[in-house]
């Protein structure tokens, strides 16, 4: 099965650029921040220096998931599209853990090509980071930059075991026979909006100039955000519930959502955790900026590093996110060929049918938004109460409204882009089965 995976890669490279990419890109984010490690680990880096870049710790952690989640998200709709594949393979005599191997054989080694790729730009991008934090005067000028052993196993290994782990239980979901149940899913989930609506409330317990003041809104509000994203079946087939929508394309559009709910759910993940993170981030940083430059005592090194750290984590998960949206939606329309083609050949014109693809990036954009929108918010309420005495924070909603934009750019532009694209092949020809 490891000859076959190697032979399938070398015939269709093209279905594995997805998971190239969010290999290469994740294994980049994590041996750039990693080899700040290498850097703080130096002799004669003071210890202020030294507790600047261990910030990479965080920020290697949440890139761990992020890489998990972003190959997964590939994964799991190339895993789909195979299905016709895999059946044949089992017809033909393979079990299921054999065809298990193949397709983690594969996954591992686009994973460990894209990790060896990203070992230049990771090294340039450390160096820029060291540079940005020698800039701000958070590290002394005389530290030297070091790519070392840290860096680069750290970014092999987890880049590796997360396109593994992601791989195996993307097949084992393909290839089982029974219905899969989501009882454990659901459990996590309100097991998440608990756990988040406790971190949240312990705001209130704290104060004004505690150190730890951001972390329980800032934990509460991604884990809310993950509650909801695990709830994304459900919470979507709500909503269609409750759409007004007229004419063929609503129609049509709305029938389709509701058929491909679950399916779905891996655009409308991404979408509520860079809506709820990103929001709760950046509002509570803004507050903190306000309030300290109200004070008129100039930011600690600890404040900076905050600063840094936060707006780290919102780049990376902005990243991510547009790539598993992307990756997701370019290969979920993209297959979705033939049923544009009997669309067409039942009457249905191009402009109808892109009107019902531009409906449901609307709903997913709307869905996502508003759900990451309020994970955000019960973050960032208790902590502007604690933190000023006022609910709301002064800063307007520009930063929402980029926000949005961001999401919905990525979801719309990736959605019609690809339906466009695809409306230009005949619909005969699109009908037709594959040779």
């Amino acid at each position: 099965m490891v000859v076959l995976a190697m032979r399938s890669i070398r015939q269709r490279p093209g279905r594995f650029m997805a998971t190239l990419l969010s290999a290469f890109l994740g294994a980049a984010i994590i041996m750039a921040f990693h080899s700040l490690h290498d850097t703080a680990g130096q002799r004669g880096v003071d210890s202020v220096s030294a507790e600047t870049l261990s910030t990479a710790a965080v920020v290697g952690g949440y890139g761990t998931l992020l890489v998990f989640f972003a190959v997964a998200s590939t994964l799991t709709v190339n895993v789909r599209q195979r299905a016709a594949e895999m059946e044949l393979l089992r017809c033909s005599g393979a079990t299921p853990a054999q065809i298990r191997r193949m397709v983690v054989g594969e996954a591992v080694a686009v994973a460990l090509i894209g990790a060896l790729l990203a070992i230049g730009p990771a090294t340039l991008g450390g160096r820029l980071l060291l540079k940005m934090f020698q800039d701000s005067g958070q590290v002394a000028a005389s530290v030297s930059y070091s790519f070392g052993p840290v860096a680069l196993m750290t970014g092999i290994d987890i880049t590796l075991l997360a396109a593994a782990g992601a791989a195996f239980l993307a097949v084992r979901r393909a290839t089982r026979r029974r219905t899969p149940r989501d009882g454990a899913r659901t459990l996590l989930a309100y097991a998440a909006l608990v756990l988040g609506a406790l971190g949240v409330c312990s705001t209130f317990t704290l104060s004004a100039t505690d150190a730890a003041l951001m972390a329980p809104p800032a934990y509460g509000a991604v884990l809310l955000s993950v509650g909801f994203a695990l709830l994304t079946p459900r919470l979507l087939s709500g909503v269609l519930g409750r759409l007004p929508l007229r004419g063929a394309s609503g129609w049509v559009a709305v029938r389709t959502l509701r058929e491909r709910a679950s399916q779905l759910s891996g655009v409308l993940m991404p979408l509520i955790l860079f809506t709820g993170m990103a929001t709760a981030t950046l509002y509570m940083q803004a507050v903190e900026n306000d309030v300290i430059a109200a004070s008129g005592v100039p930011k600690s090194v600890d404040a900076k590093n905050l600063e840094t750290l936060n707006l780290t984590v919102v780049g990376i998960i902005v990243v991510f996110a547009c790539i598993m949206l992307i990756n997701s939606l370019y290969a979920a329309t993209t297959y979705r060929r033939r049923e544009f083609g009997q669309q067409r050949l039942a009457g249905a014109t191009p402009g109808q049918v892109l009107g019902a693809v531009g409906v449901e990036g609307l709903v997913l954009t709307a869905t996502g938004v508003f759900f990451g929108t309020v994970a955000g918010l019960a973050g960032i309420v208790p902590f502007t109460i604690v933190r000023t005495d006022t609910v709301w924070p002064e800063r307007g909603p520009g930063v929402w409204l980029g926000i949005v934009a961001v999401a919905a750019v990525a979801t719309l532009g990736t959605t019609l882009g690809t339906a466009r694209r695809t409306l230009t092949t005949p619909a005969v020809e699109a009908v037709a089965p594959a040779a």
